[in-house]
């Protein structure tokens, strides 16, 4: 028995494909298919019921990958303990980000990151909060950006900082009169939203409790597109809530209709979410260290107090 073959069992398990997996493994089909013919030889024992389509697991496959995902990740710590040891951060590390996120702070910190690290070699995709989740408890991931609180068992949440809630407001706007808000001069039936499945939403709905019941009377949209909204607000269909980071990408004009809030300014809370293996700690510590130390500087000022809608 060997870690390949359990890596290559892992790989079936989780495409349920043989050709997949080989091509996810990089080796031949016939090649991925002989090791583990051999692994079941050695075992005695049928991994997979391959007269399935897609491919299922037996029984005693089901327990033979939990067992292996086990042993595979052990192993991967015997180079993260030498790579602690020389101090090195290095190696491919792969990070999933929220939509509501990755526009305004992937910008922020990966020159930054790329330049400082230059042995790591960073993949980035933009996936919704359910799908980092389960990429990361499949070890397809090694990290998420993610809006939280979460509470996943088996995940750790590191927070990295808050970023504040902000208006955008429609011309003539009653709140454009105002040089600061409150949560209490909104109502969910005026604000133009992001279709759900976006934690952002769920961030807005539940910072107006006071009128809780959703009505768009005047519109009813799916996006997932701040942009979009923006647009949509200057037309006059309703206004909007933008992230803090976002509204430092507006032009001059466009800030105009910008009203940040009083203290305490409601706020979400932007987490790095890992595995409790925490396998790639040297890295996710560099990572954590370059975007703290770089967005503190740009949203936080002094007198400002903040508080999560959650």
């Amino acid at each position: 028995m060997t870690i390949t073959q359990l890596e290559y069992v892992l790989a079936v398990a989780k495409h349920r494909n043989f050709t997949l997996a080989s091509e996810k493994c990089f080796v031949t089909q016939p090649t991925l298919s002989m090791q583990i013919q051999k692994l079941e030889d050695e075992l005695s024992v049928q991994i997979f019921d391959r007269s399935k389509k897609p491919i299922e697991l037996t029984a005693i496959g089901k327990v033979i990958v939990d067992q292996a995902n086990t042993v595979v990740t052990e192993s991967k710590r015997i180079s993260d303990i030498v790579d602690k040891e020389k101090g090195r951060v290095t190696g491919e590390f792969k990070i999933g980000i929220i939509p509501t996120i990755i526009p305004t702070l992937l910008p922020l910190f990966l020159k930054t990151f790329t330049k400082r690290y230059t042995e790591v070699n960073v993949i980035v995709e933009e996936l919704q909060t359910h799908e980092i989740i389960k990429q990361l408890k499949d070890g397809v991931l090694d990290i998420g950006i993610v809006a939280t609180p979460l509470n996943e068992q088996d995940l750790i949440e590191k927070p990295l900082y808050y970023e504040p809630f902000a208006a955008y407001l429609p011309q003539g706007h009653s709140l454009l009169k105002k040089s600061k808000i409150k949560p209490t001069d909104l109502e969910v039936k005026d604000m133009l939203l992001l279709e759900e499945g976006h934690c952002f939403r769920n961030n807005v709905i539940n910072l107006c409790k006071p009128d809780h019941e959703i009505r768009t009377s005047k519109l009813r949209l799916n996006t997932g597109s701040f942009d979009a909204l923006m647009q949509l607000t200057q037309d006059g269909f309703g206004y909007t809530l933008l992230p803090y980071l976002h509204t430092k990408r507006l032009s001059d004009s466009d800030r105009e209709f910008i009203r940040e809030f009083e203290n305490p300014v409601p706020s979400r809370e932007v987490s790095l979410l890992y595995s409790k293996s925490q396998l790639k700690l040297q890295i996710i510590k560099a990572l954590e260290k370059t975007i703290s130390s770089i967005v503190r500087g740009v949203i936080l000022t002094e007198d400002t107090q903040i508080i999560s809608p959650l």
